[in-house]
């Protein structure tokens, strides 16, 4: 799958999952769109979509823009999309780390550097991945 284009609207899966907002520069020549998988730069701490380049830790969904610019990024449960062919995650993958493929669909393995995106809570019917996001210390095991 290709990197999102555009807002998308990332359904939230409401449960007792812990719910925190963070707020975060851009990092240069990122475009992040609301609903897309967003993870930090821990060097600059500055923000960008999700995807597989080293080091980034993933925080959660984009949900907008503060009046500065800044975007607001929230944790959560969140839909996103599965992956395909090897990536593609199943039953026997629930509870266990997801890794990002691009900013808006995870798989069992990731790319070469293997960022984990939180932890594969459920397939929905629609077959869409219900992820636990940004709640959790999670490292590169």
């Amino acid at each position: 799958m290709a990197a999102l284009t555009a807002n998308r609207n990332t359904q939230e899966i409401l449960c007792h999952s812990q719910k925190f907002r963070r707020i975060r520069q851009v990092k240069g020549n990122c475009t992040i769109f609301v609903g897309a998988l967003t993870a930090v730069d821990p060097v600059t701490g500055k923000a960008c979509g999700a995807a597989d380049s080293p080091g980034l830790i993933v925080l959660g969904r984009a949900e907008g823009y503060a009046p500065d610019g800044r975007i607001i990024i929230k944790s959560g449960m969140f839909k996103y999309d599965n992956a395909e062919g090897e990536e593609k995650l199943g039953e026997e993958d629930i509870n266990h780390i997801v890794y990002v493929v691009d900013d808006h669909t995870l798989g069992k393995k990731g790319g070469m550097n293997k960022i984990p995106g939180g932890v594969l809570r459920e397939i929905d019917s629609d077959g869409l991945l219900i992820v636990e996001t940004g709640n959790l210390a999670i490292c590169n095991a």
